[in-house]
């Protein structure tokens, strides 16, 4: 699913200055659904790319390391989740998040804290927490760590409130 961040598609373009009213965003981002959004796990903004960026010099990692690493994160998934007939995270219910899911405190706070600032929903926390989770595989890392759950939150930006 894609679509554009406000009417005019230049809200945080850095190349082109957004002409929307505060209103007209809000108007604009209230034709796709709360409860859609929210079942929407990953949310990103894909900024405009200048053509000097689109053959980077650095190499990043390549695709066949990326593709072991999540090869792995799935066997450490179907794993921890066998007993419950679960194959992955996004199988997950909210039910299961407590059991396999264990937040620290700071954890805790930074979940908070998107309920208090960004007006996270239960659903749209469940979801941040299912995404760390699947980070910290990613990582091969045991628990759900603080910046694995503050990735997560960063993955949900359009839970974020609207700044012009």
């Amino acid at each position: 699913m894609a679509t554009h961040p406000c009417p005019c598609g230049y809200l945080s373009d850095p190349m082109g200055k957004c002409s929307c009213t505060h209103n007209q965003i809000r108007k604009y981002r209230s034709k796709i659904s709360g409860p859609l959004l929210d079942r929407i796990d990953i949310q990103i903004e894909v900024p405009r790319v200048e053509y000097k960026d689109l053959t980077p010099k650095k190499r990043g990692e390549v695709s066949l390391q990326i593709r072991k690493r999540v090869k792995k994160a799935r066997k450490i998934q179907e794993k921890r989740l066998k007993k419950k007939d679960i194959f992955n995270n996004a199988g997950m219910h909210s039910r299961h998040l407590k059991e396999f899911c264990k937040l620290n405190v700071e954890c805790e706070k930074i979940l908070k804290q998107a309920v208090d600032v960004l007006g996270f929903s239960a659903r749209a926390c469940h979801s941040a927490i299912r995404v760390g989770r699947t980070i910290a595989d990613l990582e091969n890392v045991p628990e759900i760590e603080r910046h694995h759950l503050a990735e997560a939150i960063q993955f949900r930006s359009f839970d974020r409130r609207i700044t012009h």
